[in-house]
């Protein structure tokens, strides 16, 4: 081919970037395809315009109409960066169904549609990539794609929302609340104006939704997700977890054996001598598993203009290089058969209770009881603060491993007891 035409949907943050990086890098990137990129169309909005990226370029280039970029026959790479679910998943299912390869960073579309996209994509001999969905810039994707397939993945852990890892930095450093630090992580653009994604965990379920369909070669759906986020922390929580060896992280846990697959994203407290109790702020930090390879960790920025748009490039290079050698679709998509998801009622961990009681005698005898009625053993109990004039007591307790169902019928019993105030927060621990 004398050229690839590349069109762009999409120009705010990542689309600007990656507009910006087909033009500066144009030498390189035809040097490591074998032939020029050249952006033959971008699909605007009406405001995207007014960005200074938009500004920069010939004004032929943009079209706010779908159904004139679609038409644009030089177009051999679609480029989707629009985000969000709808329209981006029409736009990425009409572009493949048209003979177009693929390039997205949508982790929303590739989390609830990407087995469907794959699908398609294989039936109509295209590309579908999709490295910058997950983990910015941050290779992944591949890896699970091509260097990790002689393993069996035995298990995922990762720090996969830089909102939240920063928010739970600042209260883990400096003693502050979760209002305090989500308003510190809005200033500097970290969090949304709306952060209800980051910090309830559903940018993380989703990213999570993607690596567990491709390391477990099963369809793992948002949905099949316990999900819960970082809005009850309290700043006494960083405190005891502290004094107890732990960190807090916002993990994104997924695990197999024996076809049982077990996935959830929530609050955890890890021993603070871990690889991913030691990754702060805005980094993202992912642990594979395997049987082979054993435990490898991938860190890095995950999320923001530039990494993204490395990881949207790479893509695109890659499917360039494809077209040249006259490929059409290199990466195989293929469910596993037999796999189930765990009901998380099933799962087995360690907790961490804090509760506030009456501070008098018996009351310990009391909650003992509740908890070996359900099979769960108390591996520590320290009592906290007391309040003379209440007569309430802080306590904070550790259990041995325990069945979750155990745990939630234990808490409803405990949270009618007289002698507990109320049960301040319950966390799962990951050893």
């Amino acid at each position: 081919k004398q050229s690839i035409g590349i069109g762009l949907m999409g120009l705010g943050v990542i689309g600007s970037q990656v507009a910006r990086v087909l033009t500066e890098k144009a030498e390189i990137l035809a040097e490591q395809v074998g032939c020029p990129l050249i952006l033959r169309k971008v699909k605007v909005l009406p405001e995207d315009l007014a960005r200074p990226q938009a500004q920069e370029m010939d004004p032929q280039f943009f079209t706010t109409d779908a159904d004139e970029f679609f038409a644009e026959p030089e177009i051999d790479i679609v480029v989707e960066a629009i985000g969000g679910e709808s329209p981006a998943s029409q736009y990425l299912e009409r572009a493949i169904s048209g003979g177009k390869h693929v390039v997205t960073s949508n982790k929303e579309v590739i989390a609830k549609h990407g087995a469907e996209l794959l699908t398609l994509a294989q039936r109509h001999g295209v590309g579908l990539r999709y490295e910058a969905s997950v983990g910015g810039g941050i290779p992944l994707i591949s890896p699970f794609q091509h260097d990790l397939v002689a393993n069996k993945i035995g298990g995922i852990y990762a720090i996969i929302n830089g909102t939240t890892n920063y928010i739970l930095t600042r209260m883990a450093r400096e003693g502050i609340g979760f209002s305090l630090a989500l308003s510190s992580a809005q200033e500097l653009g970290y969090a949304e104006a709306n952060p209800r994604d980051d910090v309830e965990g559903i940018d993380a379920t989703y990213k999570l939704a993607i690596l567990a369909s491709l390391a477990f070669h099963a369809r793992v759906r948002p949905e099949d997700i316990h999900c819960e986020g970082i809005s009850r922390l309290g700043s006494r929580d960083f405190r005891y977890a502290q004094e107890l060896g732990f960190a807090i992280k916002l993990l994104a846990i997924a695990k197999e054996s024996n076809n049982s697959i077990e996935v959830r994203v929530h609050p955890v407290f890890i021993p603070e001598d871990s690889l991913l109790a030691k990754v702060d702020g805005v980094y993202n930090a992912i642990l594979v598993e395997g049987d082979l390879i054993g435990k490898v960790l991938f860190f890095g920025e995950g999320a923001g203009a530039q990494p993204t748009s490395s990881a949207v490039i790479a893509d695109v290079v890659s499917v360039a290089q494809d077209i040249v050698l006259g490929v059409g679709n290199r990466i195989k998509w293929s469910l596993e058969p037999g796999k189930v998801i765990k009901p998380m009622s099933e799962i087995e961990t360690r907790y961490y209770l804090r509760m506030s009681i009456a501070d008098r005698p018996g009351v310990l005898a009391q909650i003992s009881k509740v908890l070996g009625d359900n099979l769960i053993s108390i591996a520590s109990v320290i009592q906290k603060e007391t309040d003379k004039s209440a007569q309430m007591a802080e306590i904070v307790l550790m259990t041995h491993p325990a069945r979750e169902a155990a745990m939630q019928q234990a808490l409803g019993e405990l949270e009618k007891l007289a002698v507990v105030k109320e049960i301040s927060n319950f966390i799962r621990v990951e050893a």
